[in-house]
């Protein structure tokens, strides 16, 4: 077995990796503005009046929540199947599962694979059940060799209650703790300055971090969902911006008087405010006009081709950019959301396979041999009318033989839970039916004996 790394050399590690952090630190940052509705305003001219600059920020519309909030919330584990668990039942390893409550867990670790490209979860040893977190990869950063699957060193970076930093390295043999060294750092001038701390073995022979990746290529390169959309975003907060100022400036119609002033104030107000206006001077040197109002239509497209194009690149169903397709039908719903349901089926199995990496790792730390046929179930999220589901799965049993229990999971919205319960149910009622059969019987054999002899 591999012994753990020596002061110095954790040192050394820790160092590589927080210079690799510091390198894709800035990336990350703006990926993360550009999620949250945070990313550079509109750039308004120099010596604009207030009202303006109020304006650049009210333009920030943002849509890149779009782009990791739709797929997130159309994908959720609700089970792992493997020949260690009956037919139709979840492996034994999903109490680690239910014990980390990843239900609720899993989607945070979804929405920072889609915003970042790259997201992490660290398995370490836990009683009862091993202990689970999620990171993203401005919280962890992982450095891969040979082996795809794991890293040969990742590193976290935390804070401490008294506000000092500190780091958690861990590789396949334990888990090194480092403090950082702000005094010595600042005399060295060096950005960072780890000092060795403690270990504590693991156990698990890999480094206990799962990479879960939102776009499988052969370079291993993270494919951010918000990345390619930026120069859109920036585009549509632009025309916002561009609308805003001419609605607020020249969308009404201002009107105005040749030939006439008056030095009176409350006269010009008055003027102002009137239907109807009377003079009192010349008439013939007096002309009386309005500018036309500007016309908004040309911003209005302009914001919506933007839209368009942003659903065509980032696969969002339409209806979810521009909230004009109402009253739909399950069919036109179905074809709405075709091109986005080819995306989520795309990310679950490679989501997948992460997830059963991290279940082979909660068996390797309880003794249990995740099998190789493992696979985890996702949830049936795509639009259509139950009654359709209902009917299909209906003909599915009669016409084809499927036992109607491996169907149930397949209805919309039914859990593993719920399905585990109508089995409960179905059982009772088939012991007590088999009772009632059997007294039926023994009081169909008491009528029939003959009466005894007197």
């Amino acid at each position: 077995m591999p012994s753990p790394l020596s002061p110095d050399a954790a040192v050394a590690i820790c160092r590589q990796l927080l210079a690799m952090r510091a390198a894709e630190r800035h990336e990350l940052d703006e990926i993360r503005a550009y999620w949250l509705g945070e990313q550079p305003l509109p750039i308004a001219p120099v010596g604009v009046p207030e009202d303006v600059r109020r304006m650049a920020k009210m333009a920030r519309v943002n849509v890149c929540g779009l782009v990791v909030n739709v797929p997130a919330q159309s994908m959720f584990v609700v089970g792992i199947r493997d020949n260690n668990a009956p037919p139709g039942e979840n492996d034994p390893l999903w109490s680690v599962w239910q014990a980390n409550k990843m239900d609720a867990r899993q989607s945070a670790v979804h929405r920072a694979t889609f915003a970042y490209g790259t997201a992490y979860e660290v398995l370490l040893p836990g009683q009862p059940e091993p202990v689970s977190k999620g990171r993203t990869p401005r919280q962890m950063t992982a450095a891969y060799g040979d082996d795809p699957d794991w890293p040969e060193y990742a590193i976290e970076a935390l804070v401490a209650r008294d506000g000092s930093t500190y780091y958690e390295l861990y590789d396949d043999v334990a888990v090194y703790t480092l403090v950082e060294d702000a005094e010595a750092a600042k005399q060295a001038n060096e950005p960072f300055h780890p000092v060795f701390v403690s270990l504590s073995e693991h156990g698990a022979g890999v480094c206990p971090v799962v990479r879960f990746v939102n776009l499988e290529d052969l370079e291993r390169t993270p494919h951010s969902e918000i990345t390619p959309i930026m120069p859109l975003q920036d585009q549509l907060d632009f025309t916002t911006f561009d609308l805003l100022v001419a609605q607020h400036f020249g969308a009404f119609r201002q009107r105005y008087i040749l030939g006439w002033t008056s030095e009176d104030e409350n006269e010009k107000v008055k003027a102002a405010a009137s239907r109807l206006w009377t003079f009192d001077d010349d008439s013939k040197t007096i002309q009386v006009g309005e500018f036309d109002q500007t016309d908004l239509s040309g911003y209005l497209d302009s914001r919506k081709a933007t839209l368009e194009h942003f659903g065509v690149i980032s696969q969002v169903p339409p209806h979810n950019l521009l909230g004009q397709m109402v009253n739909l039908s399950a069919e036109a719903l179905v074809a709405a959301e075709a091109s986005a349901n080819r995306k989520n089926a795309d990310r679950e199995t490679t989501l997948g396979e992460s997830w059963e990496q991290w279940f082979w790792l909660a068996g390797k730390y309880k003794g249990q041999i995740l099998g190789d046929g493992a696979q985890v179930r996702w949830r049936d999220t795509e639009a259509r009318s139950l009654a359709q589901t209902v009917d299909a799965l209906g003909k599915m049993a009669q016409m084809l033989g499927v036992p109607a229990e491996a169907l149930w999971s397949r209805i919309p919205g039914v859990t593993q839970q719920d399905v585990e319960e109508w089995k409960a149910m179905r059982s009772s009622d088939a012991l007590a039916g088999l009772f009632a059969s059997v007294d039926r019987q023994m009081a169909s054999d008491v009528s029939q004996d003959p009466a005894p002899a007197v």
